[in-house]
């Protein structure tokens, strides 16, 4: 008779004592199913369909068992020891042909943290340094420079800050707001 290997949907859960292996077979009994239960392999064999494991881990064979079910054939495997299989059968451990993956980078948190801290602190020193630059002009220069920068910053919201009283004097100056945004007066 030809033999070819067993196609059946096979599932497995286990336990820290028992492998159970349900094998989808519809009416085993009429296929004249037989299982053979060793220490390191499993071997089923129904009219013509072979199912041939070999373990992942020796099991007890005298406190093993199997029950055929109308759709199906159960094989309840007692474990030797309590540990868990990483599969049903076993697998061999073959070495990667190319190299290792990259190691993982971990991220230092807190030196982050200290570099957000540095770039607020500069982006804080260079603004007070704007500041000072403001102060120092507005400080040194002639009166009629002072009412030019009092005027065009007043009259702009902030938007502009001019020198030039020859260009400011002669009417309202117009508020200027960054690209991207857009000017609404409060009512």
């Amino acid at each position: 008779m030809f033999s070819k290997r067993f196609n059946g949907v096979r599932i497995f859960v286990q336990s820290d004592a028992k492998v159970v292996i349900t094998v989808l077979l519809k009416n085993a009994k009429d296929k004249n199913y037989h299982v053979e239960i060793e220490q390191q392999r499993i071997h089923m064999t129904a009219d013509g369909y072979e199912l041939d494991l070999k373990l992942f881990a020796p099991i007890n064979v005298e406190r093993s068992s199997y029950k055929d079910f109308p759709s199906k054939v159960e094989i309840t495997l007692a474990k030797e020891t309590g540990i868990r299989w990483d599969g049903l059968e076993e697998t061999v451990k073959l070495k990667p042909a190319v190299s290792a993956p990259p190691p993982i980078h971990k991220k230092n948190w807190d030196s982050l943290a200290k570099e957000v801290e540095k770039s607020e602190e500069a982006e804080a020193q260079s603004e007070e340094a704007l500041q000072r630059l403001f102060k120092k002009i507005y400080s040194s220069s002639s009166p009629e420079v002072q009412k030019a920068m009092n005027k065009s910053f007043s009259e702009s919201g902030g938007t502009v800050l001019s020198t030039n009283w020859n260009e400011v004097g002669k009417e309202t100056v117009v508020v200027k707001p960054p690209e991207g945004c857009e000017f609404r007066k409060w009512e």
